[in-house]
């Protein structure tokens, strides 16, 4: 306790130096914090939203299906065996089709879904129309770049299950707004019971969505996608974001622990004196050796109290107001909310304090094992040894 004393006297007696070793190391803190807890935020986000949008608990894609390759929509679709349980299910047809806005074509993907799914959050009672025209779900991201709004009518092209081409007028009756893009682009829901009777396609479905009661069974011709399997791209983003985000704070770290390591080094240059006047009042080697330590790594401590003034209000100001992500985010292909809110949990809080901490001690014990070497006598003289 008393060496803790003195290194704290020692370190304020420090003046500026000490002071702007603080307010780097505990700018390192709010950085590290901050950035963390902004991408943990979106990670959260970005995962509920993709589960109560497109994912549910999980899907069973026909075994032909594959999302990056349209050309193998013709022949992704079947019906479910009979021991399948289709009541914890909801299941989408998709096929290949054109759009024509304004006289211009479009290819787009045109899904059909039941209109009294309450599985997924996608709006589609509003396909339950018993009008003569075909009513459509689309989202903000597809409403913006055909520049149909609710009510306009528009045709669309298909091909059947035979190859024939055949088109239709439908009309736009709801435009949703989800941070999903997904769900959105270059997509075109419809009734389910319409497309297959447009497609020739009754009874049959590409995927089927689970709910909260589906328990995975194997079935001939399907395979059934976990959410960790069907978020794992999402999670790949996250990593890589977190890895370029280590390098940005790895560097503002790097410059706080150099300064500390910087004035150590100085520190036991100037206060040899002062050092062999510790071994002659009776402190061994190591104690001094302890006593430097330690006052290089309250610079840690200290800059946690000093991040704490500034960085919890900051911090709590950002977590409840959230960080607005720019327009042009909508068009990544990435599930991005217009706000991020970030969440710092208590393991990220302690496991920054704690990195900052042993690095900055670390760094300190380096250039004070110098002490353990000198000589007492020449050390009170002042002589450089």
């Amino acid at each position: 306790m008393l060496t803790f004393k003195l290194a704290l006297k020692n370190l304020l007696g420090a003046g500026m130096r000490t002071w702007l070793n603080v307010a780097v190391l505990s700018l390192a803190y709010i950085v590290i914090i901050f950035y963390n807890g902004l991408i943990d935020g979106w990670n959260q986000q970005a995962r509920h939203d993709s589960i109560l949008w497109e994912y549910g608990q999980g899907q069973l894609w026909h075994q032909s299906y594959d999302p990056y390759d349209p050309f193998t929509l013709q022949e992704a679709h079947g019906t479910l065996p009979q021991s399948a349980d289709s009541k914890a299910l909801i299941p989408i047809l998709i096929t290949q089709g054109s759009i024509y806005p304004q006289g211009r074509m479009q290819s787009v993907q045109l899904k059909g879904i039941p209109p009294h799914q309450q599985l997924l959050a996608l709006p589609t009672h509003s396909l339950d129309n018993t009008t003569h025209v075909m009513p459509a779900l689309i989202g903000k991201r597809m409403a913006n770049t055909t520049k149909l709004r609710k009510g306009d009518q528009v045709l669309i092209r298909w091909r059947d299950k035979n190859g024939t081409f055949d088109a239709r007028e439908i009309v736009i009756t709801e435009i949703f707004d989800s941070d999903v893009s997904s769900i959105d682009n270059g997509q075109v829901w419809l009734p389910l019971q319409g497309l297959q009777e447009m497609t020739g396609l009754q009874e049959q479905a590409t995927l089927w969505v689970a709910g909260g009661g589906y328990q995975p069974t194997s079935l001939e011709h399907w395979k059934f996608q976990s959410q960790d399997a069907l978020l794992a791209n999402l999670d790949a983003v996250i990593q890589s974001k977190k890895a370029s985000g280590f390098i940005i704070y790895t560097l503002l770290l790097g410059i706080a622990l150099l300064a500390i390591f910087d004035t150590q080094v100085l520190s036991i240059f100037r206060r040899q004196k002062e050092i062999g006047t510790y071994m002659a009042l009776g402190m061994t080697r190591l104690q001094v050796v302890g006593l430097f330590t330690l006052e290089g790594g309250a610079n840690s401590l200290l800059a946690t109290v000093v991040g704490s003034l500034y960085g919890v209000p900051l911090l709590l100001y950002l977590a409840n107001t959230g960080f607005a992500m720019p327009a042009a985010s909508d068009n990544y292909g990435l599930t991005i909310a217009e706000r991020i809110y970030p969440v710092y949990s208590v393991g990220l809080i302690l496991g920054t304090i704690a990195l900052v901490v042993i690095a900055a001690t670390l760094v300190s014990f380096l250039p004070s094992r110098k002490i353990a070497k000198m000589n007492p006598t020449l050390a009170l003289k002042g002589k450089v040894q």
